[in-house]
């Protein structure tokens, strides 16, 4: 018999969990193993969680009494292919079309049952499954986040005792609870990098939200855009046009990324970006091994596109280095948390030359002269150039075309 100040004991447990922000997987494993315990029999166990992300559905977090599963994984989306396959051959998604609750299937009885992975659990060992679905509002629903999903094994001889089954039953809508404060956590994260950018993001989320709330730093700037994309856009299909900028922007951002940058804005087929470990001259490093990087996967980009008859472009980069504000502008509405000041126009303008001298990268002498001196061997100048808004002529440079 289980104890109700066993009970209690693991909802107290769960509460606290929630409210200090503890990982899901975590959560999953000390509540299995406190069930354990207090006598409620759980041999595996498995919670599943839709969320906001670019690239996946949810997340699944997983338990087994023998660790014979990875903890947490990733699931895709389930619109079509394989993965609608499976979710539609799954026990949730018949328990959402009948609109039920639970579902329970008794191995130790030889019940029949129609789901391929419910046999596997069975062989396994299992003698007993209990799934069950915790329903959100749509107050409490965050797109397609809108319930929590989870199945309960055991390998007792005799299956879940139903004093098992009340126990789970009562304790479960707080895991969802627990569960669901992680999650919005995550999404939190998700929202914040992807909009705003890496380290943007996580300066709003510590809580520089405050308008007019900006520093001054030195920082390198990188600002690109695409060759000739009114001319491609006006004669593309309509559709072809956001795949075509998904291709060309998702190529430049993950080489900036892989790299250290920090992507602050994406402007039509443009892309702000800055590199700010505290050593320029280690910035100025990464932002050439970003450009030589993203040169290399153009190569790759542009052969595929070629082979598929798809419209194939080019990246003008420009390169500055130079102090800026960076923080919170805007209304009391609308914030944006960017970077302002001469060096940003700079960058931009020196970014926009690339066309009249006929070069892919044009870097600013500043830039140059803050790299390490086994790059700047690399450099060529392309002679002093005025740039519209600022009243003395530069000396600009590029990656000498015979080293590339």
């Amino acid at each position: 018999m289980i104890q109700q100040s066993s009970l209690q004991n693991i909802s107290l447990w769960l509460s606290q969990q929630g409210y200090e922000g503890i990982a899901e997987e975590v959560l999953l494993s000390g509540f299995c193993e406190r069930c354990n315990a207090a006598g409620l029999a759980i041999s595996s166990a498995l919670i599943l969680m839709d969320t906001l992300h670019p690239d996946f559905e949810g997340h699944a977090f997983r338990w087994d009494s023998r660790d014979v599963f990875e903890s947490s994984s990733v699931y895709d989306f389930t619109d079509d292919g394989n993965a609608r396959e499976a979710w539609e051959n799954s026990v949730f998604f018949h328990l959402i079309k009948d609109n039920a609750d639970e579902a329970r299937h008794r191995f130790f009885m030889n019940e029949e049952t129609a789901f391929h992975k419910l046999s596997e659990l069975k062989d396994a060992g299992h003698t007993d499954y209990l799934a069950t679905i915790h329903r959100f509002t749509d107050r409490g629903s965050i797109g397609e986040m809108n319930a929590f999903y989870s199945h309960w094994l055991t390998r007792h001889p005799e299956g879940f005792h139903d004093d098992e089954l009340a126990a789970l039953r009562l304790l479960l809508p707080t895991l969802a609870l627990a569960v669901k404060t992680a999650c919005c956590m995550r999404i939190i994260g998700t929202i914040s990098d992807v909009y705003l950018g890496r380290d943007a993001g996580r300066k709003v989320m510590s809580g520089t939200i405050t308008r007019g709330e900006v520093e001054k730093i030195d920082a390198v700037l990188w600002f690109s855009d695409l060759r000739n994309f009114t001319g491609i856009s006006d004669k593309a299909e309509p559709d072809q046009i956001i795949p075509f900028l998904n291709d060309y922007a998702g190529l430049v951002i993950d080489a900036i990324q892989a790299h250290g940058g920090s992507v602050l804005k994406l402007i039509g087929d443009g892309v702000l970006a800055i590199f700010r470990t505290g050593d320029q001259r280690s910035d100025c490093a990464s932002a050439i091994a970003a450009e030589i990087t993203m040169r290399t996967n153009l190569t790759v980009l542009n052969a595929r596109r070629n082979l598929e008859g798809l419209p194939t472009t080019n990246v003008y980069l420009g390169l500055h280095v130079g102090e800026v504000f960076y923080g919170n502008i805007g209304s009391r509405s609308r914030l944006d948390f960017t970077v302002v000041g001469p060096a940003v126009n700079m960058v931009s303008r020196i970014s926009g030359l690339c066309s009249s001298v006929d070069r892919d990268t044009v870097m600013s002498k500043d830039f140059v002269v803050m790299c390490p001196d086994n790059m700047q061997g690399l450099m060529v100048s392309l002679g002093r150039y005025a740039l519209r808004g600022f009243a003395r002529a530069n000396e600009l440079f590029t990656i000498d075309p015979e080293i590339c």
